[in-house]
């Protein structure tokens, strides 16, 4: 299980912060990834860590999928599958980008949200689909489809939730550690069962 508190070792060790900046700097990466935990070891694996992080940068800046829905999406898989990292780091861009604590918390048990509508449903229930099954079913990508409306916000969509179902199971399996100084499953603590 990955670690559920701040000042970890995880599974490899992590360059230290000057290293991976160094790191960072040769492999082309913003400063600001140097200083994650997560990248802290990928940098160990440069061209990986290169090809990671281009792929996060598109998703992240996303021309087509709603910043909003993508970050539901993030939250929702961080919960299922019980990823502190995930669910803690995305919980800093999901208030950056203006989602209520409310908001972002339905995620838990999306199903009884009040805050949620018809896009939030549909992307919530492809998220699940594709945990559960591996694949987003017919009548959920028809929902999909109307209300996402195009092409490129579906397939940022499917590329978001493999992408961020990558990093948990990643982010897991490396037990890679929280920052120094971050709490654990903001706002409340609570972590899934």
């Amino acid at each position: 299980m990955e670690s559920g508190s701040s000042g970890g070792r995880g599974r490899i060790e992590m360059l230290s912060l000057e290293d991976a900046r160094k790191a960072a700097a040769l492999a082309g990466l913003p400063p600001r990834m140097a200083e994650l935990s997560v990248f802290r070891m990928l940098l160990r694996h440069p061209k990986l860590a290169q090809a990671l992080n281009g792929t996060l940068g598109t998703l992240l800046a996303g021309e087509h999928l709603d910043a909003r829905l993508r970050e539901l999406v993030i939250m929702r898989i961080g919960w299922r599958t019980a990823s502190v990292y995930e669910w803690t780091q995305h919980w800093g861009v999901a208030r950056v980008i203006g989602m209520s604590e409310q908001e972002i918390l339905g995620v838990r048990d999306w199903r009884r949200c009040k805050d949620y509508g018809l896009a939030e449903r549909a992307v919530l229930t492809a998220t699940d689909e594709t945990i559960d099954m591996g694949t987003i079913s017919r009548e959920t990508w028809a929902d999909c489809e109307k209300q996402l409306r195009s092409p490129e916000a579906l397939l940022e969509l499917v590329a978001a939730i493999g992408n961020w179902r990558l990093f948990s199971s990643l982010l897991r399996s490396l037990e890679v550690p929280l920052e120094e100084g971050k709490a654990p499953w903001p706002p409340d603590g609570a972590a899934p069962a």
